[in-house]
């Protein structure tokens, strides 16, 4: 890789212009992953832009917390924030969920990001404030919950493109009716961006599955005891998915976050 992925190739321009009551998001993410190439350094880069500039756009200040910086930024600045957004990033320590054998294809581990973003996680959840967390993210809040993830998926072809092919591709998920999910988006079926080995599992304490891909893998989870707490294994943030989809998905988060900051 060229050089470390800085908040400034991220930061869009929008975000020092919002009015003084607009409602805020925090958003962590590692913008500098180990072993990070440079086409994986390429897609962070674009997918946290594409991130931030979405939730400027329905109206919403970011405060970016680098995961993968050192020192750490405060817990305390999360918990300030009107809601979290958690984005993609490297593998979750298997460790943490109790297997302790060698991970095939295991990339990008950073226990020190882990375990600032499940402390961040649970600070959320018991503070009630409003909760999205798109892959990686989905997989830290099952295991936050005491859940665990395959660690790596034997059949990955629909997930993941194979070697020489791109990382990323459109699948097919299932939405649950009545999930939160299935309500912000409206339809039973859609196509997502997908690009993962790695899903959740054995379901954390209270976690409910909201969607599952084709061959049965959990792509979506949600919270029923908290206001607002969603997670997809999807990635809405790639702009080569449905604009309209991402749109629907972060108004619907952005608005929680509006009724925390009125309620202030």
């Amino acid at each position: 890789m060229s050089r470390p992925i800085t908040v400034s190739d991220v930061m869009p321009d929008s975000n020092a212009t919002l009015p003084d009551d607009a409602p805020t998001v925090a958003v962590v993410v590692s913008l500098n992953i180990p072993q990070m190439t440079d086409e994986v350094a390429g897609l962070v880069a674009r997918f946290t832009r594409v991130a931030l500039t979405e939730l400027n756009d329905v109206g919403a200040r970011v405060v970016l917390l680098d995961a993968s910086k050192a020192p750490l930024d405060p817990v305390s600045i999360a918990d300030s924030a009107d809601g979290v957004l958690f984005l993609g990033g490297g593998d979750v320590d298997a460790t943490i969920y109790g297997h302790t054998d060698p991970v095939n294809h295991e990339y990008g581990v950073d226990r020190a990001a882990d375990d600032y973003s499940i402390e961040i996680i649970n600070s959320t959840i018991e503070r009630d404030a409003p909760l999205l967390c798109i892959c990686r993210g989905s997989q830290l809040l099952n295991v936050a919950l005491g859940g665990d993830l395959i660690p790596d998926i034997e059949n990955y072809h629909p997930h993941r493109g194979g070697s020489g092919d791109p990382m990323f591709k459109d699948e097919q998920v299932i939405l649950e009716p009545g999930s939160t999910i299935h309500q912000i988006l409206g339809r039973d079926r859609l196509a997502v961006r997908s690009g993962h080995h790695q899903a959740v599992n054995r379901l954390g304490a209270g976690l409910v599955v909201s969607a599952r891909a084709e061959d049965g893998i959990i792509e979506g989870t949600e919270l029923p005891s908290a206001t607002w707490v969603v997670g997809v294994q999807w990635h809405p943030e790639d702009d080569d998915g449905s604009a309209s989809d991402r749109r629907a998905l972060f108004t619907a988060f952005v608005d929680q976050t509006r009724q925390v900051r009125a309620a202030r």
